[in-house]
């Protein structure tokens, strides 16, 4: 006895395999959708950045117009894609849906990092003005320069000291915060997360302040040289002290300062993540809290502790505003990061800022590399 079928002369899988033929209307209309969508939305921008006189020159105005058209912008550009990608064959639609959404993000990350990168190691091997080439002139030049060695010194000791500090302070906030009730839980988080919302030029601005230095037989209005006289010391222009990288060091704190809060907050939720049960059990066969944190709860902890850590190191290895507000590299503190600066903006020579950017980058990607595969076997482990 047959079955009949609810398809006009076809078999029922033969619709599910075969999939919907194309739609050309829905496909051309998408399509050019999508062209008129960016090519207004591009000269939007453009007359924002070229003309503000249109609009009155209020940057308020341009900031919310600027809101206004990127938001409503993105969202026809996808409308239309979406269209665009449901003309084609159901088959290629369903297999091209996910790259076609992706691919506007990764064209402007591929504009606005891939490309500056690239085009950065090809200035390496121009002259000052990348008007001509000069081969490894730059990079002999830089690795034949005090500076530059200096300034490697100093990014060295940043890696060894800061993000060490940075996760023994997150942890140990982490853990004793969480012995506390949940109200001076709260108020200790807050008050070590604060810094976390104040830029770093504006953190350097207030250690300025600690670091002051005035004359003997002046009133000291710095902080630390208030306390140190007070002890009975003669005032210290602490920034300048080179010895023992001293003035560094002091740098150092304004980081560790900002950061030990976001690495505080990742800690205390993995810490609070452990299970119970296994706390519990120690507490049974009779372990020291110490033992306890130790053998239990740091091991399961580890993941996110490499994590924080690698996430702190990337940032030193950057680490700029604050040697530019404090010192501007004086006394021996510069990094890469402020030797490129000056190399670029104060000498004008694009060809030797550009190789010292790209040592840097080096620098930066086995560490990336190291945390994406970290990345990758933390989630192959759950």
């Amino acid at each position: 006895m047959s079955v009949p079928s609810t398809t006009t002369g076809r078999h029922p899988t033969q619709t599910r395999r075969g999939g919907s033929g194309p739609r050309p209307l829905r496909l051309l209309l998408g399509t050019v959708g999508m062209v008129v969508v960016a090519y207004v939305v591009v000269n939007a921008f453009l007359a924002f950045a070229l003309f503000p006189q249109w609009f009155f020159r209020s940057g308020i105005l341009i900031g919310i117009l600027g809101l206004a058209v990127g938001i409503l912008g993105s969202i026809l550009f996808f409308r239309f894609l979406n269209m665009a990608i449901e003309g084609l064959p159901s088959r290629m639609s369903e297999g091209l849906i996910p790259y076609a959404f992706l691919l506007p993000g990764l064209a402007l990350l591929g504009l606005m990092l891939v490309y500056p990168a690239v085009q950065t190691v090809v200035y390496s091997f121009a002259n000052r003005d990348s008007t001509a080439w000069v081969g490894l002139a730059n990079y002999r030049a830089i690795f034949s320069s005090a500076d530059f060695w200096q300034a490697l010194l100093n990014n060295f000791l940043w890696i060894l000291i800061v993000p060490a500090v940075t996760v023994a302070f997150g942890l140990a906030v982490a853990v004793l915060a969480d012995k506390l009730s949940s109200t001076g839980e709260r108020i200790t988080k807050s008050t070590i997360f604060l810094p976390m919302a104040i830029s770093f030029v504006g953190a350097s601005t207030i250690w300025g302040l600690v670091y002051a230095y005035n004359a003997p037989g002046t009133a000291q209005v710095g902080l630390l040289n208030a306390i140190w006289t007070s002890l009975g010391g003669e005032p210290q222009a602490w920034l300048q002290i080179s010895t023992g990288r001293l003035n560094s060091l002091l740098l150092m704190v304004i980081l560790v300062w900002l950061q030990t809060g976001f690495a505080m907050v990742l800690l205390s939720s993995a810490i609070k993540a452990v299970p119970e049960d296994t706390i519990e059990a120690g507490r049974m066969d009779g372990a020291s809290e110490a033992r306890i944190f130790w053998q239990i709860v740091f091991p399961q902890v580890r993941t996110t502790l490499l994590a924080v850590f690698i996430t702190v190191l990337i940032l030193v290895l950057k680490v700029f505003d604050i040697i530019y507000v404090m010192t501007n590299g004086r006394d021996q503190t510069d990094v890469i990061a402020n030797l490129f600066f000056r190399r670029l903006f104060v000498d004008a020579n694009a060809g030797q800022s550009s190789a010292i950017v790209v040592v840097l980058l080096v620098l930066i990607i086995p560490v990336l590399i190291y945390q994406v595969r970290a990345f990758r076997a933390q989630e192959a482990n759950r």
